[in-house]
This record gives C-alpha cells, sequence and structure tokens, in this order.
C-alpha cells in the first residue's frame, strides 16, 4: 500500500483522493477550506460545461482531445459514485445574433466547420425559449455536470481517506508536506494540486479572475447549455435544478478576488436577456467570482520526479480536463 499526501482539495483533488483510496491507497488531503461544501476551490464557482468542441475556438489540440477523453469518462464517474443525474450530455448550442453573424462565421471556421446549423424551426423545438431571430448551430455530445454535488459527493464517497480541512500546504518536497501548524506529513507520494495557491513553486503560474452570476427563473425552461458567440465577450448560460440559470464568463486578467464588477454584471445580464428574454423577470440569487490557474501557455501541466508529482495550469477547463489528466497521473503512481 503506497502513502499519498494531497495538497489541494478542487476539482483534481479530490478525483485523485477518490480514485486512489478506491485503488487502496493510504490518501491524505490537506486543504485550507473550512469542510467538503465549503466554496473554497476554484471548481465551486464553475458553471459545469462540458464543451470541447466550442473549445476548439481558443484551446490547442491537447486540450481539446483531453476535453473529449473526459466527456467520456465523467457519466461513469458519476455513476460509480452513486449520481448519475450529476452529469448530462445532451449537447449544447451556438447562438448568434444577425448582427454578428460574420464574427459568428469565423467562430465557426476555427472549429472547422462541424457545429451543425439549425433553421428556426429546429432551434425552437429544442430550445422554445430562445428568442426566435437567432442565429444557431447544434453541437453534439456535449454536456454539463453540477460541481457542488459532484465535489461533495467525491469526498463522501472516498471512505478511508484523510480530509485534513482548515489545513495549509506551506512547503512541498518530494515525500514531505509541511503544514502551516507546524506538523508534517512524511509520504511514499507528494501531489500538489493546490491551482493558484501553487504560484510559489510553478513560475509563471498565475490567477485569472471569473465572475459567474446564478438567476433564478421560475417557469423559464432552458434544457441544455448555450454559449452566445458575442464580438466581445465568451457569454453562456446553463441549466440547473431549481429553475436555476447560471450565467457567465468573464475572463480578466487580474488576481483580484473582490465582488463581481458593474461592468461585468450589466454587460452579462444584457447578453443573456437579449438570448433569453423570459429571464426579464429572473431574480439575481448569487454572484461570485473565483481566480483559475493559468500558465502562460494556458496549457495544462503535469510533472513527476520521484516522490513529488504536480498537476496544474487546467485555467477555465478544470471540469473538462480532470478526468483525462487523473488517467495521466495514475500511471505515475
Amino acid at each position: 500500500m503506497t502513502s499519498i499526501a494531497i495538497a489541494g482539495a478542487g476539482v483534481m483533488g479530490r478525483l485523485l483522493a477518490w480514485q486512489l483510496a478506491r485503488a487502496g491507497h493510504r490518501v491524505s488531503v490537506v486543504d485550507p477550506a473550512e469542510g467538503p461544501d465549503s466554496p473554497g476551490a476554484a471548481g465551486f464557482a464553475a458553471a459545469g460545461m462540458l464543451s470541447p468542441l466550442a473549445e476548439r475556438e481558443h484551446a490547442e489540440p491537447e486540450v481539446v482531445e483531453l476535453g473529449w477523453r473526459s466527456l467520456q469518462l465523467w457519466p461513469q464517474i458519476a455513476a460509480t459514485l452513486g449520481r448519475p443525474e450529476l452529469v448530462r450530455t445532451e449537447g449544447s448550442l451556438l447562438l448568434a445574433h444577425g448582427c454578428d453573424l460574420g464574427a459568428a462565421l469565423r467562430v465557426l471556421a476555427r472549429l472547422q466547420g462541424e457545429p451543425e446549423p439549425l433553421n428556426r424551426a429546429a432551434l425552437l423545438m429544442l430550445e422554445p425559449a430562445l428568442a426566435p431571430d437567432l442565429k444557431a448551430w447544434w453541437l453534439p455530445g456535449e454536456g454539463q455536470l453540477l460541481p457542488r454535488e459532484l465535489l461533495v459527493a467525491m469526498v463522501e464517497r472516498s471512505p478511508g481517506v484523510d480530509w485534513r480541512w482548515g489545513r495549509r500546504a506551506v512547503a512541498l518536497q518530494p515525500h514531505r508536506v509541511e503544514l502551516d501548524d507546524g506538523r508534517r506529513l512524511d509520504t511514499d507520494l507528494v501531489i500538489d494540486t493546490r491551482g493558484v495557491g501553487a504560484k510559489p513553486d510553478m513560475p509563471g503560474l498565475r490567477g485569472v479572475r471569473g465572475e459567474i452570476l446564478w438567476l433564478h427563473a421560475p417557469g423559464v425552461v432552458l434544457n441544455r447549455p448555450v454559449r452566445l458567440m458575442h464580438p466581445r465577450h465568451r457569454v453562456y448560460l446553463v441549466p440547473r435544478p431549481g429553475d436555476v440559470i447560471v450565467l457567465g464568463a468573464s475572463e480578466i486578467e487580474s488576481e483580484d478576488r473582490s465582488p463581481v464588477s458593474l461592468r461585468s454584471a450589466v454587460e452579462l445580464m444584457a447578453a443573456a436577456h437579449s438570448v433569453l428574454p423570459a429571464l426579464a423577470e429572473a431574480r439575481i440569487v448569487h454572484m461570485e467570482t473565483h481566480l483559475r490557474p493559468a500558465l502562460p501557455d494556458h496549457q495544462p501541466r503535469l510533472e513527476h520526479e520521484p516522490g513529488l508529482l504536480r498537476i496544474n495550469g487546467l485555467f477555465r477547463h478544470g471540469w473538462l480536463l480532470a478526468p483525462a489528466l487523473t488517467e495521466k497521473a495514475l500511471q505515475h503512481v
């Protein structure tokens, strides 16, 4: 049995802990959050879109390939956790207003023509609440998941894992983690999944600010994620249980963790209303900001040396990449 210490209980840390514990390893996880449902990790603030095809617009081919692999793995993971309802793969939509059609066609060209154009009747059959004059393209196979519920389920279904909440890893080296209370963990392997918290040990790592809003919209039906191809923003709307629609996403080169800015909120909500007119009477029930860990090339990085494994740089693709990167990481254990 291998003893493993994981620093960081975000998506990667929890998924690795669950997988390693199931494989029979002795696992400890250190994280400064107060508990499994405390929204410390960036994964709590995510919309949970699984959109490898749409990510072709900006992401490198490796990210897209890892995303497709993760899209295959997430339903299996959710089923093994006993929560298959937390992952859906019913496709997504790309949308554009007529005045932005030129910019949208340039985006579609970068997606290599795979999205299927929909006429008005086909669009309204899939999503009757959308504005009828929108241009739309269908992305089959894409999906979504429920981040908070999955994060908690991975802790609850990891018997035997030593979860050390409220503790920060202040120094990592092969086979050893030093904690902020002066204690240390000596193990066969240390895995660093701290995200932005690993900045002292990863040159070039930075936090990129993201902002997200939750709208409570009783009676407004949205069946799948939709993404508006806007000249200035990536704007998406993702349905959640309880008549909630999650709206994002700003992407700001800043490590400021202060509340959502007025400009972001106004621009995101105006774009959402133009796509889904019935949101006019929706109530804003939650706003949140978080920092996504990014490296200069916006590529995920997996570094391994004897006794130490680092995984970082997932940027805004944490949920999309985590299962595929976990597969890669387990090859080093």
